[in-house]
């Protein structure tokens, strides 16, 4: 269809300096074009789109498609300025000299969060969102071996479909809560959100590719093996309980029961969630972080003036 250009509101020239062009720098920088702001988006990568583009695969997100909103922005009047990493290429006193007055930190959670055991470090054991990101922005990503994939969320479920698109040999996807049941329980009618069992694209290619479902409920990895070269080649997983683990509050946690066994694999991708913005980044900024490494805020405001995040 036919883009859409906004009309403009006013205009403004105090210059604002946004900080990553992924879905926070990118909404940012339009609605401030929107109201009338010409700002300028400084993006470490070669294009534009954050985890959009480095993260979420083609097949779930067209990059045309992508190409396109971002074509909006430029149109609105919007500088984007790739391959400029803040705090190693160019400095924020050096964005002040250049006229810069507001600063929009859209720096985001980039790092994968391990799981703080043995083998983790070892060569084929990656982050999911490293391996989205090595694999989504290669023309060619042969993929051989034995597969798996730590986490049942949507990032895992990407690097089970990209695995599978990419030639493995098979899949395993370690879940570690209960397999949900296939109908609601009486606890849980409409409208709460349906607690039922999800088979999501992954795991349906993973079925017709190799004929049952990759997952495996209640189970985590405990250690990773790895050979002589330093290269990942098995793991040791350990099988979960729900157990009440706060007798006052009733709360409960998956737990080992102890049994354990041990799986061979070529490569691991480790799907645990995110642990914050890449740390000298902020350290170029000089704000605070939260306990979980993203940027502390307080209104949108940062610790140091005219530095705003979300």
């Amino acid at each position: 269809p036919k883009k859409t250009i906004p009309s403009l509101k006013g205009g403004f020239k105090e210059k604002i300096a946004i900080i990553g062009a992924g879905p926070a720098g990118l909404s940012c920088a339009y609605f401030l074009a929107l109201t009338g702001y010409k700002p300028t988006i400084f993006e470490k990568n070669a294009e534009p789109g954050g985890m959009l583009r480095y993260g979420i695969p083609s097949y779930k997100l067209e990059k045309d498609l992508l190409a396109a909103e971002i074509d909006v922005l430029r149109q609105l009047g919007v500088e984007i300025r790739c391959g400029v990493e803040v705090g190693k290429d160019v400095t924020i006193e050096d964005l002040r000299e250049q006229g810069y007055k507001g600063f929009y930190a859209a720096i985001g959670c980039q790092r994968g969060r391990k799981p703080g055991i043995s083998g983790e470090n070892a060569e084929g054991a990656y982050t999911a969102v490293d391996f989205l990101r090595k694999a989504g922005g290669s023309e060619s990503f042969p993929l051989e071996g034995d597969v798996v994939v730590v986490g049942g969320g949507d990032t895992g479920n990407d690097c089970v479909g990209t695995c599978i698109r990419h030639g493995c040999r098979s899949m395993i996807q370690l879940e570690m809560m209960p397999c949900p049941p296939t109908e609601r329980a009486e606890n849980n009618p409409w409208p709460q959100w349906p607690k039922v069992l999800k088979t999501d694209y992954g795991q349906q290619e993973a079925i017709a590719v190799f004929g049952s479902d990759p997952r495996i409920y209640q189970t985590t990895v405990k250690e990773f093996y790895k050979d002589e070269a330093g290269q990942v080649c098995g793991a040791l997983i350990a099988k979960l309980e729900s157990k009440v683990v706060d007798e006052a509050t009733g709360r409960r946690a998956m737990v080992p029961t102890g049994e354990e066994f041990a799986i061979e694999c070529d490569l691991v991708l480790i799907a645990a969630g995110f642990t914050g913005c890449q740390p000298y980044v902020a350290e170029a900024f000089g704000v605070d972080l939260t306990k979980r490494g993203t940027v502390a805020d307080t209104k949108y405001a940062t610790n140091v003036p005219h530095v705003f995040t979300c």
